[in-house]
């Protein structure tokens, strides 16, 4: 193992990569609308800055965000709170504000009844004169919480046409809350959107999400674009209520971008909850997935998000059983109607997802999971609170510590089992539209459960020691290899070299490790995998060291008196073998700080142990991958 600490090389070529830091955070206090058109120059930079977002964002034009008792989220009230301001919580009515403002956002309201159920409320003809208001008025003439909980239940049920208390269906849902009846809603999204679009400063995206739940199974995609609205005007979000298939989604994207130029990226979300139907060898059909299914899907779907407020995705024991790190934020409560709970070893886990990729590769030519990492909160307050010590919840019924040993609406599920996480960061030229949409697509992106640990990731076959540590060692790295979410080729049987650097959050904790974790195809055409400790802190040289942990049960307060404040290793694969197809990423993890279950323990003046979480968590960052091909 290499092991390069605190080098003069390697702080400028941290340096370099971290200028996208404090130097573009100025203050935030009183930040007015700013006039697009009147806007300076944007910053660019050809070696690329690390930019931070929230792809998955809702607000009350979500039905299940009103139903659940807050009607007054709204995107401008998220966009406010993701570039830095102070806003009223839409959930305690408390005052809240992030640590540091976001880079860009994507608020992806359910494209399923988008904005309908505010419009009924509202009165608003065409919607509190349909069949479908006249019932769902009849439950609850007032948006008071136990109704609308009422209304929630038969709209999960009506959408597949299951029985119900109103009699409800899917036609009736769509006849009267959907199709072009969101258009309204769609139209006013779309003005705030560009309302809020200051390039080089904050960037919002135009999006939203498809919520499929195939039989209890979470199979939710989020969509978004480059493009203004004036193309998306040209176009209703396509709805889970037309269709539940993700083929289905991937045709409709296929005419619409055809018919309209706009370039969309779908990323699935939850594939912990999926209910072994995310990565499949057989799709919805019944038919086995081929090579037009992979190159179809690959087209759309080159991310997944591994890591958000429903728990973390990357992997589990039952899978990963010799990862000493695999039981993080394991969440396994399901949408399904029973409340069956989903089967671990079903390959549910990205992890297991990029495996079953190389796998099917070998046999149909294409590799149809062969994505990036990214994490975002699929918040529904409407505030991307992810941080522990300033978490909102996942919706209304868990937003203040005080209710978190409630049930939260989502199977038997608790608020203390939703995890504080996550946000994306994104390796761009510059903090506009295209250039963030751009990296996505290359892949050029990596997840946060929410520190902002800045991480470089490069894969080559002729890197040095002195390319690690030179100040030019990212341009090395782009022009020696390739960046996270990039291919490696055979290269006559040479084993690939990585240089990975990593740079604590200045305002978080310091590091623990740098790991790589390794898939590859065995001779037998099944996938295997191994975890790899590259970089530790210390001076520690064996990975079952442990770093520590300074956290003091009673205040909830750490030092950095552990740990390393950057890390840095060229590795190279001492088990490569030419012949089997493998793909690395790369796992930081921080030393261990308090979850956020500790913190509220504390407030309530209970034991820790009553929430059922740990006091502690070891947050972190996953990298894309980098794949090793064989042609």
């Amino acid at each position: 193992m290499k092991n390069v600490l605190k080098s003069t090389g390697i702080l400028l070529s941290l340096c370099l990569f971290w200028s996208c830091g404090d130097e573009k955070k100025e203050d935030q206090e009183d930040i007015a609308e700013i006039n697009v058109a009147e806007t300076e120059e944007i910053k660019s930079n050809p070696l690329k800055d690390v930019y931070w977002g929230d792809t998955h964002q809702h607000t009350g034009n979500s039905f299940d965000v009103y139903l659940f008792g807050t009607p007054n989220s709204t995107p401008e009230t998220a966009f406010r709170f993701a570039r830095g301001e102070a806003v009223e919580s839409p959930t305690t009515g408390e005052t809240m504000k992030l640590t540091k403002p976001l880079d860009f956002m994507v608020i992806a309201d359910h494209a399923e009844l988008l904005g309908s159920i505010a419009l009924m409320y509202d009165g608003v003809p065409g919607f509190a004169d349909t069949k479908t208001a006249e019932k769902f008025l009849e439950i609850a003439p007032e948006p008071k919480e136990e109704g609308m909980q009422k209304i929630y239940d038969i709209l999960n049920y009506a959408a597949f046409d299951q029985p119900n208390e109103a009699n409800l269906t899917s036609k009736d849902l769509i006849s009267d809350f959907g199709g072009d009846k969101r258009k309204t809603a769609w139209n006013n999204y779309l003005e705030t959107t560009q309302k809020f679009n200051d390039p080089g400063t904050f960037t919002t995206l135009i999006g939203w999400e498809w919520s499929s739940n195939n039989s209890g199974a979470n199979l939710h995609r989020v969509i978004f674009m480059p493009e203004d609205e004036n193309v998306a005007k040209q176009f209703i979000p396509y709805s889970a209520l037309s269709s539940d298939d993700p083929e289905d989604l991937w045709d409709w994207l296929d005419q619409t971008s055809n018919k309209t130029g706009a370039s969309f990226v779908a990323i699935p979300h939850n594939p912990n909850i999926s209910i072994g139907l995310m990565f499949p060898e057989v799709r919805l059909n019944g038919q086995p997935v081929d090579e037009a299914y992979a190159k179809q899907r690959m087209k759309w779907e080159k991310n997944i998000e591994v890591t958000q407020i429903k728990g973390d995705s990357e992997t589990h024991p039952a899978l990963s059983p010799n990862d000493e790190f695999a039981d993080f934020e394991t969440y396994d409560f399901a949408l399904t109607p029973d409340g069956t709970r989903p089967d671990p070893t079903v390959a549910d886990y990205v992890r297991t997802g990029l495996m079953r990729g190389l796998e099917l590769e070998k046999k149909i030519g294409t590799n149809p999971y062969k994505v990036g990492l990214i994490g975002s909160s699929d918040s529904h307050t409407g505030m991307s609170a992810i941080e522990e010590t300033n978490f909102a919840g996942k919706g209304q019924h868990d937003a203040k510590p005080e209710q978190r040993s409630h049930p939260t609406g989502i199977g038997s599920s608790k608020g203390w089992d939703m995890g504080a996480a996550g946000w994306v960061g994104v390796w761009a030229e510059s903090n506009t539209r295209k250039s963030l949409v751009d990296a996505f697509k290359r892949r050029e992106v990596y997840a946060t459960t929410g520190p902002r640990i800045t991480l470089r990731f490069f894969g080559g076959f002729d890197y040095s020691k002195n390319d690690l540590e030179d100040e030019n060692m990212v341009q090395t790295g782009y022009d020696k290899g390739v960046p996270m979410g990039g291919d490696l080729r055979n290269t006559n049987g040479k084993a690939p070299s990585f240089m990975i650097a990593a740079m604590k959050d200045p305002d978080g904790a310091n590091l623990d490790r740098i790991q790589v974790i390794k898939g590859w195809l065995g001779t037998d055409g099944k996938a295997k995998e191994k975890v790899f400790d590259v970089a530790l802190s210390g001076d520690r040289t064996d990975g079952s060291e442990k770093v520590g942990n300074t956290v003091d049960l009673k205040t909830g307060k750490y030092t950095n008196s552990i740990g390393a404040s950057e890390l840095s290793t060229l590795w190279t694969d001492p088990e490569f073998d030419a012949s089997q197809s493998a793909f690395y990423y790369v796992r930081v993890l921080e030393i261990p700080t308090p979850r956020y279950s500790l913190l509220d323990a504390i407030e309530l003046g209970i034991d820790v142990k009553e929430t059922n979480h740990p006091a502690t968590i070891q947050e972190r960052v996953y990298s894309s991958p980098i794949w090793y091909n064989l042609e």
